[in-house]
């Protein structure tokens, strides 16, 4: 019989640093197995192999956090705007959850069952009828026995808030994290508050994840972490931001950005940034350390890498790769040997090779959030005459 493992709260209870994987949407989608847009899971239960090899290169680049496939996974979502499916969110909930464990016992990781925001709290239902739709999720990951639960991908924290109550009647340990920046949640509930709000209904993880880039997600959760301590408040701290830069990004995070979701990639961090961000998290007392959307599994190594000294290990992944560019000591080209050391990549300025394109975006700042028409959620596809109509006001903004 296998030892139990450690579960989350004992490990950061303990000061261990956990790491959690990458951006699962965003990864498969450029494989060819979500359709952007949507951005719903069902290849959980479609392509089962490909959601399976991703969480085993995540657990070779040194996660042991395995979140569940289920972004975006309840059944409201995946009927949203005509996406009709042969499957149900039960089915691709419980098919992410088999995945997830099974590879998580191929190391010491464990394994979160994560719900997120929901179409009927945008279309302004009530907390009865979105918290029924956690419930329901909820169901699939009591009966796969997950290790503990996220709710996450929240950018208002009356919804977080219900789902968190709704999670915590488990009795397994929550966490909850927002896609919200420093200027706070989409009706500017500050990023402290919110923290305050969240541990007060029983999240023991309170953090961020998406819609921004590392060191804007690492600066918005000391801002959590101070207002939880002023609050005379007890927490653990967690970060998954994206792998894009964002310094152009107002309150709506990267969604307002031209190039989301098919020009991003200029925007990629390199895995030297990802050190930088690592250590800045570490530093800020924030110890459940991963990722979201554009993070591939050579970033989260790059994570793993950089706290090995504080970990007690390197990941599997580093075997053919060596810290810090060492592998390059056994290039053809001296030039390039001679880029073999931690201050030559600690100093580069990449350049993106593009000589017309501006450094940074204006965002579409269209200001709509729940409560506004606009945004009310419908299941049948966008017609042609709404399509034009948002063609048409685009071009004013």
């Amino acid at each position: 019989m296998a030892p139990t493992k450690k579960g989350i709260l004992e490990r950061l209870n303990a000061g261990e640093i956990v790491i959690g994987d990458g951006g699962f949407v965003f990864a498969l989608e450029k494989r060819g197995y979500v359709k952007a847009g949507p951005w719903t899971p069902e290849a959980a239960a479609e392509y089962p192999e490909a959601v399976r090899q991703l969480h085993r290169e995540f657990l070779r680049a040194g996660a042991n956090i395995m979140q569940t496939f289920t972004f975006y996974a309840s059944d409201d979502k995946l009927e949203n705007r005509g996406n009709k499916l042969s499957y149900t969110g039960a089915q691709i909930n419980e098919a992410a959850c088999n995945l997830a464990r099974e590879v998580a016992n191929e190391g010491d990781a464990l394994v979160a069952g994560g719900v997120s925001q929901t179409p009927s709290y945008l279309s302004c239902k009530s907390g009865t009828e979105v918290k029924a739709i956690f419930k329901k999720q909820l169901d699939v990951f009591t009966k796969k026995n997950v290790d503990f639960l996220i709710a996450e991908y929240f950018e208002h924290v009356e919804e977080a808030v219900w789902a968190v109550e709704v999670l915590k009647e488990t009795g397994k340990p929550v966490a909850a994290s927002l896609c919200i920046g420093p200027e706070g949640d989409m009706h500017g509930v500050s990023p402290g508050e919110c923290a305050v709000r969240l541990v007060k209904a029983g999240a023991q993880i309170v953090g961020v994840n998406c819609h921004f880039d590392p060191l804007t997600c690492v600066k918005t959760v000391k801002m959590m972490k101070e207002g939880v301590e002023k609050a005379g408040l007890k927490a653990h701290y967690m970060v998954q931001p994206l792998a894009f830069h964002t310094p152009d990004c107002n309150c709506q995070g990267f969604i307002d950005l031209p190039e989301f979701p098919f020009g991003l990639e200029p925007r990629i961090l390199t895995r030297w940034d990802m050190h930088k961000y690592a250590r800045e998290a570490y530093n800020a007392g924030i110890r459940f350390i991963g990722g979201c959307c554009g993070f591939e599994p050579y970033h989260i190594r790059a994570v793993a890498e950089e706290l090995a000294p504080e970990r007690g290990f390197l990941p599997a992944a580093s075997e053919k790769h060596g810290v810090w560019g060492a592998c390059l000591e056994m290039h053809t080209k001296p030039w390039v040997r001679a880029r073999a050391r931690r201050d030559y990549w600690e100093s580069l300025k990449p350049a993106s090779g593009r000589p017309l394109c501006a450094s940074l975006s204006s965002p579409d700042s269209w200001g709509v959030t729940r409560g506004d028409a606009e945004l009310m959620q419908q299941k049948e596809a966008t017609s042609k005459d709404q399509l034009k109509q948002l063609f048409d006001r685009s071009k004013t903004h």
